[in-house]
């Protein structure tokens, strides 16, 4: 004889069967959802390998190393000496003086190359003739090896025959100078061929920015009686912010850690006024043969990248916050 059933007992029925299959429904979730984990680190791995081998590895042996004596040409064994190298450090004046100059460097470069890229940016974004053209041209530079443009550049700056000299000569402003072996305009001259030289990838990074900024914007705004300045500060440097943050961190990170082309220039010199932190690292390593030292130097010059990383990060946090 079969027991009737209400509507209560046959909704507790359902809910029991349903609380019952929630937990195996969780469990092949977690199966799946680490199967395609593991799945996500082979697709990762072909990437991941080159990074850790090329770049992890030899930062980790760089910090290890900045914790030892090691020299070339010693016969001793390497020693453990902890902080020695460091304490040297931080009273080298010589290394503060690079640091400086390094400072200089960086900023001297990273802002006047921003405006200018911007200010070229915008004109590249306008409908002009040749436009094509004239973009083709501004990425030239980027196009050139580092070592290629200090080649090209110390022919411009050549005392004897130099074009710059010839110009000025013609024109009647003096017979020109020695501009990369005087103490007053080494660093000037080298800070312009940075400029030059970075130009091109944040003119790229701008137009970009540029482009990606609705023209209907622009449109509104020129209807609504806004000059080309109000435009600017109203609706393209909004949207071209982010961009632009990025890119300016990113180039300031990058001439504190230049190297090929001054050291194609200069070499340092003269009388160390272009000798940048990375320069004078390279000199103690393979130059004196001091590679612990060194290595201390790249560890201090690692940190304030890291450093300069963090607070534009930070930066850009708490600016997506705001917005």
């Amino acid at each position: 004889m079969n027991t009737p059933t209400g509507p209560g007992k046959g909704a507790d029925s359902v809910t029991s069967m349903a609380a019952a299959t929630r937990p195996a429904g969780r469990a092949a979730g977690r199966t799946a959802g680490r199967a395609a984990g593991h799945g996500a680190w082979f697709l990762v791995l072909p990437a991941l390998i080159p990074i850790l081998v090329l770049s992890v590895g030899p930062l980790l042996y760089g910090i290890l190393l900045a914790f030892t004596d090691a020299q070339s040409g010693r016969t001793a064994a390497t020693r453990w000496i902890g902080t020695l190298n460091f304490r040297d450090l931080w009273h080298d004046t010589l290394f503060w003086e690079s640091f400086r100059i390094g400072l200089v460097w960086a900023v001297g470069v990273t802002v006047p190359q921003f405006l200018l890229a911007l200010g070229l940016a915008l004109l590249l974004n306008e409908e002009l003739r040749l436009r094509r053209l004239a973009r083709a041209l501004a990425i030239v530079p980027w196009a050139m090896p580092e070592v290629v443009v200090g080649i090209m550049w110390r022919l411009v700056y050549n005392p004897d025959a130099g074009v710059l000299n010839e110009t000025l000569r013609d024109l009647g402003l003096g017979d020109g100078r020695d501009w990369l072996s005087s103490l007053a305009t080494a660093l000037p001259a080298v800070i312009v061929v940075g400029i030059w030289a970075g130009m091109p990838q944040t003119t790229v990074a701008l137009l970009a920015g540029l482009q990606n900024t609705p023209r209907e914007l622009h449109e509104a705004a020129a209807v609504d009686g806004a000059g080309a300045w109000r435009r600017f500060r109203t609706v393209t440097w909004p949207a071209l912010r982010p961009v632009a943050l990025a890119i300016t961190a990113l180039n300031l990170i990058w001439n504190v850690n230049s190297f090929a082309l001054v050291y194609v220039l200069t070499n340092g010199g003269p009388g160390g006024k272009t000798r940048l932190p990375m320069l004078f690292a390279y000199e103690e390593a393979f130059r004196y043969g001091q590679f612990g030292y060194a290595a201390a130097m790249g560890c201090v010059l690692v940190a304030v990248v890291s450093i300069l990383l963090a607070v534009f990060l930070a930066g850009r946090l708490r600016g997506g916050e705001d917005a």
